[in-house]
């Protein structure tokens, strides 16, 4: 994901899925599409250590990110302000960097979320969660994007294409299973469906007014807090990051 955050800051792609948290630094140059999004209750990042007992001063703590881009991310760092020591890992290693101690806590996506258990480590927070308590609303994960030079029939056009491969999916859920188990990160079927219904829901179908609301308390709460950085967004475009 965080590949596809970057690519899109630097406008090389036409059309991309990509994090809220990097939508908001390339407004300017893409539109968002109304499919395609993955937006829900309680499906967001977790925080997890390899104790049960962890230092509760935050500002210690060496935690292993997905990205710096990303929407988990920025809800870490909505929920503790204080941890700056972030190192980014490919998502599906940082079970890895937290079991070999490389790091104190690791925020965890996508189907790591069902397997973290198994491998002995424990939550610290279930940042879906917090944000819930906090806005009461969707959590913006990611969406899909597309350049804004393009005519406006192009963009509704690749809208409705995209919208027609959701539905078709809903209707079909075994159509996909032998191209998701190909590239699956987990060989384990039920976390594979698992994952899908987690993520792909009625918001993407459609985001509609809720979804299209959540994505701007997103944004109104990280300019009230400065959470947005575009100074170290401007580093990450000139691969100094």
């Amino acid at each position: 994901m965080e590949t596809l955050n970057r690519k899109a800051l630097k406008g090389e792609l036409d059309i991309t899925k990509l994090s809220f948290h990097a939508y908001a630094y390339v407004l300017n140059k893409y539109i968002l599409l109304r499919a395609g999004s993955a937006l829900g209750f309680n499906c967001g990042p977790l925080l997890i250590s390899k104790s049960e007992k962890i230092n509760k001063d935050t500002s210690d703590w060496k935690v292993a990110i997905p990205g710096k881009l990303t929407t988990a991310n920025f809800l870490l760092s909505l929920a503790f302000p204080h941890i700056k020591n972030k190192i980014e890992y490919l998502f599906s290693d940082i079970e890895g960097a937290v079991l070999k101690g490389e790091v104190d806590a690791g925020l965890i996506i996508h189907e790591n979320r069902f397997t973290y258990q198994d491998r002995g480590l424990h939550k610290i927070v279930d940042l879906g969660e917090y944000w819930d308590s906090l806005i009461q609303a969707p959590i913006p994960l990611g969406g899909i994007v597309i350049q804004r030079h393009f005519s406006d029939e192009l963009h509704h056009k690749v809208n409705r294409l995209i919208k027609k491969s959701v539905e078709y999916a809903f209707d079909n859920p075994e159509s996909s299973m032998p191209y998701v188990k190909q590239h699956a990160q987990s060989m384990s079927e039920t976390v594979m469906k698992q994952h899908i219904k987690l993520y792909v829901n009625d918001f993407s179908v459609n985001l509609g007014d809720k979804g299209s609301k959540a994505v701007k308390l997103m944004f109104d709460k990280a300019k009230e807090l400065n959470l947005f950085d575009v100074e170290e967004v401007n580093l990450i475009i000139e691969n100094k990051l």
